[in-house]
C-alpha cells in the first residue's frame, strides 16, 4: 500500500500493518468527537511517527498512486475531518 502524509512524501506499507495503526485511529476520531485538541494533536502526530517507522519512503522522484492520504503533522481538527471516511483516516476501524 502507498501512503502519503501531505507535505512529507509517500511511503510503502504493508497492508498488515494496518491493525496497528487502527488503535491511533480510533483514539483521533475520539478526541475529535469530544473536542480535545491537545490529545488530538499528540494522537495525530503518534499516527503519523508510527506510519513513518512502520513504512518504507519512496524516493523523492517518484510518484505513485496514494492509497490512503493522510493530514500533515501540523494539521488543524477542521482540515482533518474533512479527510475522514466513515472508518477514519484508516480504511478498516471502527
Amino acid at each position: 500500500m502507498i501512503v502519503r502524509i501531505m507535505g512529507e512524501g509517500q511511503l510503502t506499507l504493508a497492508d498488515d500493518r494496518l491493525a496497528e495503526l487502527n488503535k491511533l485511529d480510533d483514539e483521533l476520531l475520539a478526541e475529535m468527537e469530544n473536542g480535545d485538541g491537545p490529545g488530538f494533536r499528540a494522537t495525530l502526530q503518534a499516527l503519523l511517527a508510527k506510519v513513518r517507522d512502520l513504512g518504507e519512503p519512496l524516493p523523492e522522484d517518484s510518484l505513485e498512486p496514494s492509497d490512503l492520504i493522510l493530514p500533515s503533522p501540523d494539521a488543524t481538527l477542521e482540515e482533518v475531518q474533512e479527510l475522514l471516511s466513515d472508518d477514519g483516516l484508516i480504511p478498516g476501524g471502527t
